[in-house]
């Protein structure tokens, strides 16, 4: 949709699936509006166009039966939580019920247990549960019939009642309130005469079992989300900024772009910046899931959330607010907990259509026992077991409590999933194409070898060498300067642009730069020149070459484990890249690549990811430049190195926040982990409700332990994705 807006709103008073999808469905009715609603969230996502406005989109919730607004600020939304916390007074309100209804079960399941007017003592016990206790659920079936709709609430609530008002004429109009009147308890329907039989267990037990499932569900669910909360919560508080050669505490968010703050060892860097004096070692372990901390210096850049593991660091601000990389995190992984894969789509659907269908078999059951000769009570017990047991609560659970703790658990080990539609892709790839420089490789060129003429000190090559090279900014000199810390002082600078540099070191005149430029200057080359595509330059003095010097881009020291890893995982790995063919097939051969395409130009990348899809492969594609960016946005999978350009991250589905390719592997092994996780979750659930149905519609389930399956079945989905939790980058 073009030139729409877009607002989160928070939903309150969702019971199931079911009622997100009947949301869902009310906004999408509105004209340009498209709307996704997350039951396990309980968040809204709306896009709009500018003639419709959020107070009509709040009103349409509210009209449906629920609650709309925008999401309180943090410290706004802690108070609120503080005055009322939901999960405890639902905690209260099971607890309660729990403690009267368990002598009812009791005294109804044990004969030896019903005294003589046992009877009217359950029902003392059991009233309070089934209207106190299952308030909630007759309050949300109340609006559902003023909106002519149905629920989850609206089944339960029949079931109970229903119950409850069979056992109060079978005790004041029937024979149940006779004093000595015992029953025996089973776990099928008899054909039994209906006035002698009370159903207050059933009632109280459902009410009871519901909510405790709905209390252990809540809980699950905050569970689930407390990883984005975790990263939410990771930034510093406080930040001690420079102002007028002063240091100034002041609360983080009022930091500004530009300005200079300290950081001491021990402490969080409060946004992202450049180091402006001093050196540590930063560790990014809370942010990226990277153990070991990282040496920083004057230049390099540190992000926010990080912390100074060193020394005494003064950082220059260069985003603040929404714009750092934290920020982005968590909204990356919020997005992705509020999409919907197609799974969930579907089990949106027949959640949405499930409850009138339910009732309708409800009814169908009761006539089906009352014509075929089955007395009013077994057939009314059947009835009320088909209501209890079709909840469709697990299907709404399925996916996204998957896909909370999913996401949850990747941004703590610095991997961001941007959607439930990347857990398909990864399930399907075949081919992992990697971009050489930046993500096989360091990008960062890095002396790689000494050759000596016959009869000369390499050591003295290099050290003259260096000692020119410092006073060049290019990154060829820079390699081979950083690789001698402690250099001779060079006089009579002079640099060559494009050709090398020369000065006088030791009272020698040092020329170093291409093998051509010493040819011209009448040195000559008795060497052989590596011809295995790295770099080569030479040295030479007093009108001899004294040695050669090979630079490349390093390959990464987890490179090759990486490769491995992928391969493992049934990948086939291609190397692509703009440099020359001996380049590349040499750092393939390096990391175990066995596919290798060279001299691509920028913006042929896509042209050749467009290739490998037509040959009938399903690709994935790692990068980290602006060069990649469309390729990544063509492949089927898309996974940009965090340390890239923000337009590779922006194009990407994955991202890995650290620069390891070994994340690579870990991602995808997580998002297939998630995907199997909501199949296993969606196969229970669908199993558990096509299963359960027929039983309960035969008479070979008892409402309280219908009542009882149901709720755990929703326990079981949220439990089994909790599982996702546990899972471990390969060491």
């Amino acid at each position: 949709m073009t030139g729409t807006e877009q607002v989160e709103l928070s939903i309150g008073g969702m019971t199931c699936a079911s009622c997100a999808a009947r949301i869902e469905k009310k906004l999408n009715k509105l004209d340009g509006v498209l709307a996704t609603v997350n039951y396990a969230t309980e968040k809204a996502r709306i896009q709009f166009s500018p003639q419709t406005t959020v107070g009509e989109l709040i009103a349409t919730v509210e009209k449906t039966g629920y609650t709309a607004e925008l999401p309180k600020k943090e410290p706004e939304a802690r108070e609120a939580g503080e005055q009322h916390d939901p999960l405890r007074a639902l905690r209260d309100r099971a607890v309660i019920s729990a403690l009267l209804a368990i002598p009812v079960i009791a005294m109804a399941m044990v004969p030896a247990l019903q005294f003589t007017y046992w009877q009217w003592a359950s029902l003392t016990l059991a009233a309070p549960v089934i209207v106190w206790g299952a308030w909630p659920f007759h309050v949300a079936t109340w609006k559902n019939m003023k909106t002519g709709t149905a629920t989850m609430d609206t089944l339960v609530s029949m079931g109970v009642l229903a119950a409850f008002g069979w056992s109060l004429y079978a005790l004041f109009l029937g024979t149940a309130g006779e004093p000595g009147m015992t029953h025996p308890f089973t776990f099928t329907v008899d054909r039994l005469a209906g006035a002698g039989n009370i159903y207050l267990e059933v009632a109280a037990g459902v009410t009871t079992f519901i909510l405790a499932g709905r209390y252990f569900e809540h809980r699950a669910k905050r569970r689930a989300g407390s990883a984005l909360r975790a990263l939410l919560e990771l930034g510093a508080k406080d930040v001690a900024v420079l102002r007028e050669g002063k240091e100034i505490r002041i609360p983080a968010d009022q930091l500004a772009v530009g300005e200079l703050f300290v950081v001491r060892p021990g402490e969080k860097i409060a946004t992202d910046g450049v180091v402006a004096e001093g050196t540590s070692a930063v560790d990014a372990s809370l942010l990226t899931g990277e153990s070991v901390p990282v040496e920083v210096g004057p230049g390099d850049a540190v992000t926010g959330a990080t912390v100074n593991a060193g020394g005494r660091l003064v950082v220059r601000a260069t985003r603040v607010g929404a714009d750092t990389q934290l920020a982005q995190m968590a909204r990356l992984v919020e997005e992705a907990q509020n999409g919907k894969a197609e799974v969930q789509r579907l089990a949106d659907r027949i959640s949405g259509i499930f409850v009138p269908i339910v009732i309708t078999l409800a009814v169908a059951t009761l006539g089906f026992w009352l014509g075929t000769g089955g007395t009013a009570a077994a057939a009314f017990t059947a009835a009320v077991a088909v209501l209890i047991i079709a909840c469709p609560c697990a299907l709404g659970l399925a996916t996204p409590t998957a896909l909370m703790v999913g996401t949850g658990r990747g941004a703590q080990l610095g991997i961001l999933i941007k959607g439930p539609e990347v857990l398909e892709s990864t399930r399907r790839i075949d081919t992992i194409v990697l971009d050489k420089t930046g993500t096989v490789t360091t990008g960062k060129m890095a002396l790689a070898e000494v050759i000596a003429a016959p009869g000369e000190d390499s050591d003295t090559v290099l050290r003259f060498a260096a000692a020119v090279e410092a006073g060049s900014e290019h990154p060829i000199a820079q390699a081979i300067a950083h690789a001698v810390p402690d250099r001779p002082a060079v006089t009579a600078f002079r640099n060559l642009p494009g050709l090398g540099v020369q000065g006088t070191v030791d009272g020698r005149e040092v020329l170093v730069g291409r093998p051509s430029l010493l040819a011209e200057h009448g040195m000559t080359l008795d060497i052989g020149v590596p011809d295995d595509g790295r770099t080569v330059v030479a040295v030479g003095w007093d009108g001899v070459v004294r040695g050669l010097l090979a630079v490349a881009d390093t390959v990464k020291p987890t490179s090759a484990e990486a490769i491995s890893r992928l391969k493992a995982l049934g990948l086939r790995p291609v190397l692509l890249t703009g440099d020359n063919e001996t380049v590349a097939r040499a750092v393939a051969a390096e990391v175990g690549i066995g596919e290798v395409i060279a001299g691509v130009l920028p913006e042929g990348k896509v042209d050749v990811v467009k290739r490998l899809q037509a040959e009938g492969r399903v690709v994935a594609m790692a990068g980290d430049g602006v060069n990649d960016a469309a390729a990544l946005a063509q492949a089927d999978l898309g996974l940009a190195m965090g340390t890239g350009a923000d337009v590779a991250i922006e194009a990407s589905d994955l991202t890995l926040v650290r620069g390891d390719l070994r994340a690579t592997a870990d991602a995808i092994r997580l998002a297939r982990a998630t995907l199997r996780t909501i199949k296993g979750n969606l196969f229970w659930a669908f199993a558990y409700n096509v299963a359960a149905l027929p039983l309960a519609a035969a008479g070979l389930l008892n409402p309280m332990i219908a009542g009882a399956a149901m709720a755990f079945s929703s326990i079981f989905v949220v439990t089994n994705s909790l599982r996702l939790r546990g899972f471990q980058a390969a060491k």
